[in-house]
């Protein structure tokens, strides 16, 4: 069993970026922090190594960071969740609104296992928004999805209800009033 590390020590929070009122939360603190990155590695093999997943779609572009060595330690397939119009093959594509505009993700149509359990991956899960479209396009394909993970969680925004039915897993949880 992965030892505790103190996973918010390892955060750096800068308030009112990119705009006033909001506090990002940059994992590049945890990218140069050996330490803090491979507990999360070691935390997510911990999780997932007996869900029977069979690959793991990470988010551009934080999530691939994450997706990436635990896809290697499991010995599954790594899927990109893409923007729209990076991938040059085809693609199952989805719109979803975001909180000052629009967007879109893809994913290659060949990377989707028909019948296979998906996990998908991002650094920080904020409204749900993108990791909803990114389910959708895996279940248009195929695949089901019944778990997603962050390193951080952001609850108070809400993000359970862009994605009932996924058992929702984060290393840590950030409330509004810690903010």
């Amino acid at each position: 069993m992965t030892p505790l590390y103190d996973l918010d020590q390892a955060i750096r929070k800068i308030r009112n970026y990119p705009k006033e009122g909001i506090v990002f939360f940059d994992i590049t603190s945890i990218l140069t922090n050996p330490e803090a990155f491979g507990y999360c590695v070691d935390r997510m093999v911990e999780i997932y190594k007996e869900t029977g997943i069979s690959a793991v779609a990470g988010i551009e572009s934080r999530g691939f960071i994450f997706a990436a060595p635990l896809a290697d330690r499991l010995g599954i397939p790594l899927i990109l969740v893409r923007k729209a119009g990076k991938l040059p093959g085809e693609t199952y594509h989805q719109d979803y609104e975001l909180e000052y505009g629009k967007a879109a993700v893809e994913i290659h149509k060949t990377d989707v296992p028909q019948g296979g359990n998906v996990l998908l991956i991002d650094d920080l899960i904020a409204t749900g928004g993108t990791l909803r479209a990114a389910r959708s396009i895996l279940e248009e394909g195929g695949a089901k999805v019944k778990n997603v993970f962050g390193v951080i969680g952001l609850p108070f925004l809400n993000f359970q209800e862009k994605l009932p039915g996924v058992e929702i897993t984060t290393l840590i949880n950030y409330e509004n009033e810690e903010l």
